[in-house]
């Protein structure tokens, strides 16, 4: 099998993406601001979560939240294969409110309302729902897309998302500096200006920072750039426009910064918006 090989394929329904991938590259830290879920087919991975580090294999389920940082590692040389698909907040809060019942899903309207409750899941009836959601979600065939609503209604009501739960905070708030950053991403920030909008050192940024998002701040404000050249791309911006609004020194800096967190070129992932 060849060692990457990335695609993104096409859904009835816009709001969906569906990726099949077989790959050996380590993957940074990075965020989605789907609700993304999928399964391992072959080989295995280790990966950062909200609940640490975890590992999954072949017939495991791996879930990930909107904004919800990860990382991805193979275990061993023959890399892994996986399959995955990508929901908008909106559709999954919508099929989920429906697979409640009128009555108990009557809050689950906001889609930051709910999560995935585990970043692993080891269940072969929920494998084999995955597999027939995912399979109609990209088939051509007739009534295609009732039948992927059928399916993704299934998955997703079989406990798999949960109303989100607030996590207390141990360490200093950082969110000042965070704002900062998602405000003006393209700014040349300084450690000393986003520590003093905290009201702590250096130092204690930095710690505090990475105990609060997953990212120091040098990695959030990079990954903030390529979240807005996604945004731009998708919406039909040139690669090299893109890329110099989005911050970047051009457009080969973009280009491997996007691949280390994404495993796709942005010229692919351009691609996959125009097929």
């Amino acid at each position: 099998m060849a060692k990457t090989s990335f695609q993104v394929l096409l859904c009835g329904d816009a709001r969906i993406k569906a990726v099949d991938a077989h790959s050996v590259q380590t993957f940074s830290r990075h965020t989605h601001e789907q609700f993304g879920i999928g399964l391992v087919t072959r080989g295995a991975q280790k990966s950062f979560s909200c609940r640490g580090m975890v590992e999954a294999g072949a017939g495991d389920l791996i879930t990930v939240n909107p904004n919800e940082v990860h990382d991805g590692a193979p275990l061993g040389d023959a890399g892994r294969s996986w399959k995955m698909l990508y929901l908008e907040p909106g559709l999954a809060a919508e099929l989920l409110r429906d697979g409640c019942g009128d009555n108990a899903g009557a809050g689950v309207t906001a889609p930051g309302a709910l999560e995935f409750h585990a970043p692993v899941l080891r269940d072969a009836a929920l494998a084999a729902a995955f597999v027939r959601a995912y399979d109609s979600a990209i088939s051509t065939l007739p009534g295609a897309r009732l039948a992927a609503e059928q399916h993704l209604l299934d998955l997703l009501a079989k406990a798999l998302l949960r109303h989100r739960y607030a996590k207390a905070r141990s360490v200093a708030p950082t969110s000042a500096a965070q704002s900062m950053m998602l405000d003006d991403p393209l700014s040349d920030w300084s450690l000393a200006e986003l520590a003093q909008a905290c009201g702590m050192s250096r130092f204690q940024l930095v710690r505090a920072f990475a105990r609060n998002t997953g990212f120091t701040p040098h990695a959030y404000l990079v990954h903030r750039r390529i979240l807005l050249a996604r945004q731009l791309i998708a919406g039909g911006t040139p690669l090299a426009e893109a890329a110099a609004a989005s911050g970047f020194a051009d457009q080969s800096h973009m280009t491997r910064v996007f691949v280390r967190k994404y495993g796709i070129s942005p010229g692919a992932f351009a691609i996959s918006f125009k097929t």
